[in-house]
């Protein structure tokens, strides 16, 4: 039976700070351009992203669990979509038009969501539910959307950000917004409805997160944090307050005022302070709680710490889950200042020998100085709070583990701290992927401005389990928007991007450590290669580093062990780069199509045109790195892609013209033997069959065309037969086979991001069958740039492939027997 199987996905968080969400032990959900992404952080295996989920037609831009089988998500067109979990797979039952524009904030609390955006409004929605109280996928449930129960209309700011509670020690919900009129509103549940009950001033600029901590079982107070754009947190007590004590506080209330007065008068003065000073106040606000017809509770609210630390916007504040009652509070707070701060608090004795409780930073993580990467957009807990996580502004995840937990008490709350490996991916389309030549890793380059690596390691332990993949290398950070790359050997590859320059780069020392040691592969020692490599300042070229010290210099937290695990998320971006060796020159306009040939003795490249002068491609002998020949002539417009014949005997090249053009080997270069312009729209990519006597050509036109070599008594390549593709096809590659194989496998990328296996035998390449179509949960939601098949021998095939959803796939396929 033919079908596939998800084997790695590369994919990053979206730049949202409500964009991730973590459920249960560990399993994370987060928002990848259009695409829900599903992540087990506590997978034994560390087998990364294991779902994507399509249905959003705009970016995600928020998600939230309900529980572990149903979350719900929000994108920037002011969707709001539901999941839920059916055993097999997850199904979306039903959008709904949230907002008009864009949803900000989301926060849910078992049957209630609450959304915000910025036409500067706030709605409630109750949740469906079937008649057991539980949310399904059931049929009946499809027609069923989330009922608006009421629309907060804030008027004077933007709602982004929302927290939900239940007041201590009821059944009575509480609900935040962080405003960008920088105030914290509080809103009370009366009855069905939300009503205002206080503003809570304070922040300096935009309060940017809010989070609860629930109330431990000693009837302590509901904790509300708050974080802002001043690089601020603020801490507010919620507790019970009875009319006693309101009557007391009331006839001390002009004491109490003159002492607030003066206290205030001796801070630094708002309006005359450079820095613009902090803002305190003791106020306390009284909240009145309807808690039934003719009864109503009290609740006061006060502001309890401001903690100062990071030194620019605060993003995300998540509450470490608690394992027992005296475990103590710990708040994760992360920042543009590319910090994770951990938070809690100490017992501080007085000269009267009174103990008072101070919020101390705990733990700092993430970097100081050196090269900052935008910082952290949101952060999280996982392993039931073993784990801190947070996601910076290029997509990728950080994480920390503690390793020893000492009593968790007041008195002592000493942890040790080790960040370990997480997931990583492009942070924009992705537009070229080539393995190895003995299939061994992976290259992808991307809008993101970055090459990446991905290999599979091979799992170091006595029972079998599969080598699990991910990001060993980014060997090129560059100012350019990278198009194509592919190797030139197992240690060396050529790249070009929106420049006009070709570059090639060679690998450094530490990667072949690296390799080597986790199991990838068993290269040369490679001792006569560089360090690494590093990127001077206001410079494109990776410049060499030769020894450990240089090393040092880039990268101030120098790890001699890095070469024995895979590299972290900082370390990838800085210290995995790999030297520049060569530029190659000669096109007038960007760069837009590359090529290797087969024996890697030739790259040919072509650049953007819109003349017949520039829609050339030219061919680079890669000893000398001179040009092999004139340019091959004949396209009037831009050359979308270029392919080597198994043999390197011939060159093809495809265009915007709509025509392909056939080049032929000769001791002076190439010469053109060949062309055609049966296709009525743009050619978007070709391919070769491994015997070398078929070609195919993919085209918005909806067709892949199969043409095949003349025979003795030819003189003209012919369409031998037309693939039908129902969408058109922007990508396609044959499958590597044996010289005794008798079939053909052929795969097609469609513009919808389905993948199309088709089949033939070799001697009739007149009749294809379609053998499986892959859909978009297992490939992709967009316009798919590129497909490879791993090279070499395997007991499967693997097929790579990457598109304009950002998402890199790797897949293995099966394929009937005929």
């Amino acid at each position: 039976m033919s079908g596939a199987e998800h084997v790695y996905a590369s994919a990053a968080t979206n730049r949202y700070s409500q964009a991730a969400d973590v459920v249960g032990h560990s399993l994370v959900a987060f928002g990848s351009g259009k695409l829900v992404g599903l992540w087990d952080a506590a997978d034994s295996l560390d087998r990364g992203v294991y779902a994507t989920l399509p249905g959003h037609d705009g970016l995600v831009t928020c998600v939230r669990w309900i529980h572990d089988e149903f979350l719900v998500s929000g994108d920037d067109k002011g969707v709001m979509r539901f999941w839920s979990d059916e055993g097999s797979q997850w199904k979306s039952f039903g959008a709904h038009q949230a907002h008009k524009t864009g949803i900000a904030s989301l926060s849910v609390l078992e049957k209630i969501a609450v959304t915000g955006a910025s036409d500067a409004t706030v709605k409630v929605w109750k949740i469906p539910d079937n008649e057991n109280g539980k949310f399904s996928c059931t049929n009946s449930l499809y027609e069923d959307k989330p009922s608006e129960i009421q629309s907060i209309n804030l008027k004077r700011g933007y709602p982004i950000s929302l927290a939900l509670s239940y007041l201590p020690g009821t059944n009575s919900m509480i609900l935040a917004i962080g405003s960008t009129d920088r105030n914290v509103y509080l809103w009370t549940r009366s009855e069905d409805n939300f009503v205002s009950a206080a503003a809570l001033p304070g922040h300096e600029d935009w309060v940017k997160c809010l989070a609860f901590k629930p109330p431990g079982s000693d009837a302590g107070p509901l904790v509300l944090s708050s974080g802002s754009q001043d690089a601020t947190v603020r801490l507010w007590n919620i507790e019970p307050f009875s009319q006693t004590a309101l009557s007391a506080s009331e006839s001390t209330s002009g004491e109490t005022d003159d002492l607030l007065d003066a206290f205030e008068a001796s801070l630094v003065n708002l309006e005359d302070a450079e820095d613009g000073g902090r803002s305190i106040s003791l106020k306390r606000h009284i909240l009145t709680v309807k808690s039934a017809p003719g009864n109503s509770q009290l609740f006061s609210v006060t502001f309890d710490a401001l903690l100062i630390g990071h030194e620019a916007g605060v993003t995300s504040l998540s509450w470490r889950p608690q394992q027992s009652d005296s475990s103590v509070p710990t708040l994760l707070s992360t920042s543009t200042d590319s910090s994770l701060i951990l938070w809690s608090p100490s017992t501080v004795l007085t000269s009267s020998n009174d103990g008072t409780t101070l919020w101390i930073n705990r733990q700092r993580f993430g970097d100081v100085g050196g090269q900052r990467l935008g910082g952290f957009v949101g952060g999280l807990w996982a392993v039931n709070g073993r784990d801190t996580m947070a996601w910076g502004w290029n997509g990728g995840w950080r994480r920390w583990r503690c390793q020893s937990l000492l009593e968790d008490t007041a008195e002592n709350h000493l942890e040790e701290w080790t960040e370990v490996g997480a997931i990583t991916g492009h942070r924009a389309p992705i537009r070229s992927i080539a393995w190895s030549p003995r299939g061994e890793y992976l290259i992808s380059a991307s809008l993101d401005q970055t090459t990446r690596i991905h290999g599979a390691i091979p799992a170091h332990s006595q029972t079998i389990k599969p080598a699990v993949w991910h990001e060993i290398a980014r060997p090129q950070v560059h100012g350019y928007d990278l198009i194509a790359a592919a190797f030139l050997d197992t240690l060396r590859f050529v790249s070009i991007a929106d420049e006009k320059v070709a570059r090639v780069f060679e690998a450094p020392r530490e990667f072949v450590e690296i390799v080597n040691n986790l199991g990838i592969a068993q290269l040369d020692s490679g001792e006569a290669r560089p360090r690494a490599a590093a990127v001077p300042p206001l410079g494109l070229s990776n410049k060499a580093l030769t020894d450990a010290s240089a090393v040092a210099e880039v990268n101030t937290a120098f790890d001699s062990s890095r070469t024995h695990r895979r590299p972290f998320e900082g370390e990838l971006a800085a210290v995995t780069l790999w030297p520049e060796i060569e530029k190659v020159f000669g096109h007038g306009y960007e760069s837009i199509a590359l090529a290797v040939s087969n024996d890697k003795q030739y790259i040919a490249t072509a650049c953007k045109a819109t003349t017949a002068e520039h829609a050339v491609v030219r061919v680079y002998d890669t000893r000398t790195w001179q040009l092999f020949g004139q340019p091959l002539a004949g396209h009037s417009l831009t050359v979308t892609q270029i392919a080597f014949s198994p043999d390197d005997k011939l060159v093809l090249s495809v265009s915007r013209d709509r025509t392909w053009r056939l080049f032929e080997k000769s001791e002076d270069g190439y010469v053109p033997v060949a062309a055609d312009k049966s296709h009525s729209r743009i050619i978007w990519d070709c391919a070769w069959a491994p015997d070398g006597d078929t070609f195919v050509t993919a085209s918005r036109d909806k067709t892949v065309k199969v043409w095949k070599r003349p025979d003795e008594s030819g003189q003209k390549w012919e369409a031998a037969s037309t693939i039908q593709a129902g969408a058109a096809a922007t990508a396609v590659a044959f499958a590597p086979e044996s010289s005794q194989s008798k079939s053909m496998k052929l795969a097609i990328g469609l513009e919808s991001g389905e993948i199309l296996i088709h089949t033939s035998t070799r001697d009739t390449p007149t009749q294809w069958t379609k053998a499986l179509t892959i859909g978009t949960r297992l490939a992709h939601i967009d316009h798919i740039h590129r497909l490879a098949w791993r090279p070499g021998k395997r007991e499967t095939h693997q097929l790579a492939s990457c598109g304009e959803d950002g998402t890199l796939k790797l897949l293995t396929v099966h394929i009937a027997a005929e």
